[in-house]
């Protein structure tokens, strides 16, 4: 049985971000999120949940908040 992958996008993060004035490079550097990883986002790629948790952690935010479904 083939795996059907969901595709996500991040325009949500980059909303709140400029929202709450907060640069993409002060984001990664307060989650401590490695560059590679912050770049499968900025491409849209799926990243772990914790790494997602820690964005939301840091953002006081849900996952809706950062993330929705690419159609």
């Amino acid at each position: 049985m083939p795996v059907e992958v969901i595709k996500v996008n991040y325009k949500p993060l980059w909303k709140l971000l400029v929202d709450k004035e907060i640069s993409k490079s002060d984001l990664r550097k307060r989650t401590k999120i490695a560059p590679s990883t912050f770049t499968k986002v900025a491409n849209n790629e799926q990243v772990s949940l914790n790494i997602l948790a820690r964005i939301c952690k840091e953002l006081e935010c849900g996952f809706d908040d950062i993330v929705e479904k690419d159609e």
